[in-house]
């Protein structure tokens, strides 16, 4: 069935669509019409836009929207450092990568219990320079608690693609609530303010930020005008806001810690009014879910596996055409029909870096339990690294009966894969302590040789 049967059930309402205009308002109303700037906006309120591109960017790439608020986001006091431990502004630290070609694979992860989403985030890799607007960054989150009712937070350095991997994310931002439970993947552009509750117990799951560009849908070429991720099926919020706010900016009955994530380093300011009194927008810049359930697979009926490329729900391209500073792969559960063929992923080196991730149940081309792939860890194989299906794996699939079989029920797997060389953190190398040290060892080690050359044949001579 494509759509993922949740147990956390839905709350909110949503416009479908990707990239759209979208409008919306609370409030019967307050939305202006046939211009974005009035005079004097309806009810009172202040018109905002928030650009997501610059200005002058080509119409199909032009990101932007204009919100209509009780109070301007300028009004607050100077940003300052914000006052974490050392510990928690390591978690963004990316100057100490360390750029290593050995695969790296991890156990699950842990629960963190006195984190909330932004402390509960941990910077595992990643490459380039969010103040020149190149690169990305991959993370693990891990929360214990709810973010404080009277607080948000913004990243002024990208995009942010959530994968939820075990417990339920109940996300405010500035421009509606979204729900976030595993199996479903949401995005939150660079600049929105948002806040994290946790409504079903801890949390955890990964992320990848994106310091250029935005993430749009790939071409579908050759396959037609649907399949894959559907337009359709992606989801935005409508507008909900707070009252909470005194006669002016500068007065009001509570304090709202703003904390921004600015070249990697935390700043904060405490503001008398809430952030999210958004009453009214309308544009193409704003948050989204996807429920992962939704995806058409699409794969080889004849022989052969294809590309992983076929598995691409969201796509950052670079300036190069076909070339993506971050693609989202997943591999969801799909029928298996090739002749005469491997299976399962085969043997490769890649151009691409490739960090996979386990939402849940088992990956057909690795082994789960103790040591293995499994739900909540992860692996990392680096530019022209060679990786594949351990040994066991690969003797399953070669010796198996071809017979038509589905794979992957109850299971998907994700991959994000940059054209950057990622560099791994003194926290994802060694304090999360999570790296398994014998992974290389206990997947390629028994690989068996099968090669045997034809009685009598001799090699043909590559000399002169």
């Amino acid at each position: 069935m494509p759509v993922t049967q949740f147990e956390f059930k839905e709350k909110y309402r949503y416009q479908n669509g990707f990239d759209n205009q979208f409008e919306t308002e609370a409030v019967p109303g307050a939305l202006p019409v046939g211009h974005n700037s009035p005079q004097k906006p309806p009810l009172g309120l202040y018109a905002e836009k928030l650009s997501g591109t610059a200005f002058t960017a080509p119409r199909h790439e032009n990101k932007q929207t204009w919100t209509y608020r009780i109070l301007p986001s300028a009004s607050h006091p100077p940003f300052e450092l914000a006052k974490v431990g050392e510990e928690i502004a390591e978690h963004f630290e990316p100057k100490k990568l360390q750029y290593i070609p050995n695969q790296l694979r991890w156990d699950p992860f842990d629960h963190e219990e006195d984190t909330d989403f932004v402390s509960g985030l941990h910077l595992v890799a990643g490459a380039g320079d969010p103040t020149v607007k190149q690169g990305i960054a991959i993370y693990i989150y891990a929360a214990g608690k709810s973010m404080d009712e009277r607080s948000a937070f913004y990243s002024a350095d990208g995009d942010l693609l959530l994968v939820a991997q075990d417990g339920v994310l109940d996300i405010r931002t500035e421009l509606g609530w979204l729900l976030v439970r595993p199996m479903e993947i949401a995005v939150i552009p660079r600049g929105v303010k948002y806040q994290v509750h946790l409504p079903a117990g801890p949390a955890r799951g990964y992320a990848l930020e994106l310091y250029q560009g935005h993430f749009l849908l790939p071409e579908l070429g050759p396959i037609g005008s649907n399949g894959l991720a559907n337009a359709r099926d992606f989801q935005a919020p409508v507008a909900s806001f707070s009252e909470d706010h005194g006669t002016t900016a500068s007065n009001g009955p509570n304090g709202y810690t703003v904390t921004a994530k600015f070249n990697n380093t935390l700043f904060s300011t405490v503001q008398p009014h809430t952030p999210f009194d958004v009453v009214a927008w309308h544009g193409n810049y704003y948050p989204y879910k996807y429920d992962l359930g939704r995806f058409n697979t699409i794969g080889s009926i004849s022989f052969d596996h294809p590309d992983p490329s076929i598995f691409t729900v969201l796509s950052a391209p670079t300036d190069h055409i076909g070339t993506a500073v971050a693609d989202f792969v997943i591999f969801p559960p799909r029928w298996l029909v090739g002749e005469d063929t491997f299976r399962p992923p085969w043997y490769h080196r890649n151009t691409m870096s490739e960090f996979m991730g386990l939402i849940t149940g088992a990956y057909d081309a690795k082994k789960g339990g103790s040591g293995g792939f499994v739900p909540g860890g992860a692996s990392l194989h680096n530019v022209m690294s060679g990786h594949g299906p351990d040994a066991e794996s690969y003797e399953g699939a070669r010796n198996a009966e071809l017979a038509p079989a589905k794979v992957g029920a109850g299971s998907c797997a994700f991959m994000f894969e940059s054209c950057l060389m990622v560099g791994v953190t003194e926290w994802g190398l060694k304090k999360c302590a999570k790296v398994q040290a014998e992974y290389s060892d206990h997947s390629w080690g028994g690989v068996k040789v099968h090669w045997r050359r034809p009685e009598g044949a001799d090699a043909a001579s590559h000399l002169l």
